[in-house]
């Protein structure tokens, strides 16, 4: 597999640092500030539908899900949420903003293990400010030698981008998503390594393709080193 794998692409969010827990957290705060006005048993059914119905207006990120949340305030108290409440919302979206980034376990020693490789890329999709606020905090900038930011990650998303480097059958991709980037990494040639993460978004699931010689797991960044040392 070594003659084979020029450049390897490495997801942000969940992947090299934590991210799903900030929305977890300020989920449980929207149904807190809602449960006086409303009772609502799927709130959060609510909420996934209007996050589903809005990625084509606002795309992935904190402030899609905002706007997601007031949203779903209006609808569930039929228009009679207090402006307290929304005003609320957009401070819990602010806070998310500004939160630090906590690196996960193993993060900068994977990054190091995979440029052995060749050429490392950052490959993640959201707002663009927030990802470059992110990757500028996160201390591992200096290690990439390419970063994109996309608003979907797509097989002809990573056909654009590896074809700079070789093309996607001489890639891999390591993420905590199945849906955005494992499978249509493989899709498009390439190798999609799946290191799932503790919290996980119900739209980014997908079927693994177990079977498939490109795909494989790995428990966490720790094993990736001696995954890469083994297929040299």
């Amino acid at each position: 597999m070594s003659d084979t794998i020029r450049c390897i692409g490495f997801d942000a969010d969940d992947t090299l640092w934590h991210n799903e827990r900030f929305f977890k957290l300020t989920q449980e705060r929207f149904a807190e500030l809602l449960a006086p006005h409303t009772d609502a048993s799927d709130l959060d059914a609510v909420l996934m539908a209007a996050e589903r119905r809005n990625l084509g207006h606002y795309g992935f990120g904190i402030k899609g899900f905002v706007l997601s949340m007031i949203e779903t305030a209006l609808e569930v108290t039929d228009q009679r949420v207090p402006g307290h409440v929304i005003a609320d919302l957009i401070a819990a979206g602010q806070d998310m903003l500004q939160h630090p980034i906590d690196l996960l376990p193993h993060a900068a020693d994977a990054v190091r293990a995979a440029k052995s490789f060749g050429p490392v890329l950052l490959i993640t999709k959201g707002d663009l400010l927030h990802q470059e606020r992110k990757l500028a905090q996160s201390g591992l900038g200096d290690m990439f030698d390419g970063v994109e930011i996309v608003s979907d990650k797509q097989p002809h998303v990573y056909t654009r981008i590896f074809d700079a480097f070789g093309g996607a059958s001489t890639g891999m991709m390591i993420g905590n998503s199945m849906k955005s980037d494992v499978r249509p990494m493989i899709e498009a040639g390439g190798f999609g390594v799946f290191v799932p993460h503790d919290l996980a978004w119900d739209f980014e699931a997908a079927e693994a393709p177990q079977s498939h010689p490109r795909y494989a797991e790995l428990p966490d960044l720790g094993a990736l080193p001696d995954f890469l040392n083994a297929v040299r």
